[in-house]
């Protein structure tokens, strides 16, 4: 295993990472998941989908062995009532894992919720439509004002921002996704700008749009200020060397 990871209070780090990966990785991964997670993996279908379950948990606890100065099969995980999961014990760690495809993104920080979202931009959907069900009054004006050719973008933009919020918030899709507004326009700062349960909130949370690859939207969802955010590039042999770089966020971006 490489060296331990250290992340700082102050500090967000996202990782990006592919789970396309060969058997041999396939299988050592595979070593690391649990029963639960063994059964869960036996359950899909296809089997692409099975391969993208144990190779994120796989890459999940990797990682945050390497945070944990933890043997990764050792970690146990509880989940709360909406299903968000967290690391057992005593520990200021916290993290969200998603992942569309073969793309996937995790966000580790200390002591403060987050939620991380990544989705692949569907220029084919009927994407107003879609937000006629989903969006709030103000997001759906946003997307009807905009030529059609960039709707699927800015939708993408918006969707991830909200689903990031979410699973931060820990209540997931119980809370509706028109009960709260997100900037959308590529030329705006991620924010997320009221939510219509508590006027205060929105000032509780930060948004972060991601560098995605080509053809997808990310976003990040923080509690607090987002301070210092540091991205990492996973290596294609999964080898976990840290190649990364880093962001330091300028006032306006973390006052949205």
């Amino acid at each position: 295993m490489n060296a331990d990871l250290r992340i700082a209070h102050d500090e967000v780090h996202v990782w990006h990472a592919s789970l396309h990966c060969a058997p041999a990785e396939l299988q050592r991964f595979q070593e690391l998941l649990s029963d639960d997670e063994l059964s869960r993996a036996a359950r899909f279908h296809f089997d692409c989908h099975r391969r993208r379950f144990i190779a994120s948990r796989g890459l999940l606890r990797s990682l945050l062995g390497r945070y944990m100065s933890t043997p990764p099969e050792e970690l146990v995980f509880r989940y709360a009532r909406f299903g968000k999961p967290a690391l057992c014990g005593a520990t200021p760690l916290r993290f969200n894992l998603s992942h569309c495809g073969d793309a996937m993104l995790l966000a580790i920080s200390k002591d403060r919720e987050l939620g991380v979202d990544i989705e692949r931009i569907d220029c084919g959907l009927n994407v107003l439509a879609l937000a006629e069900t989903v969006f709030s009054k103000l997001e759906l004006a946003t997307l009807r004002a905009i030529p059609s050719a960039q709707r699927a973008k800015v939708f993408f933009n918006g969707w991830t921002r909200k689903e990031a919020f979410v699973k931060a918030n820990g209540a997931g899709l119980s809370i509706p996704l028109s009960a709260f507004d997100v900037s959308m326009l590529p030329d705006q700062p991620a924010a997320l700008l009221q939510t219509r349960w508590e006027r205060a909130e929105a000032a509780r949370w930060s948004l972060q749009a991601l560098e995605a690859p080509n053809g997808f939207a990310a976003a990040l969802a923080v509690k607090g200020k987002l301070g210092r955010l540091r991205v990492f590039r996973m290596r294609s042999d999964f080898g976990f060397q840290d190649e990364s770089f880093e962001t330091n966020l300028q006032q306006e971006q973390l006052s949205g």
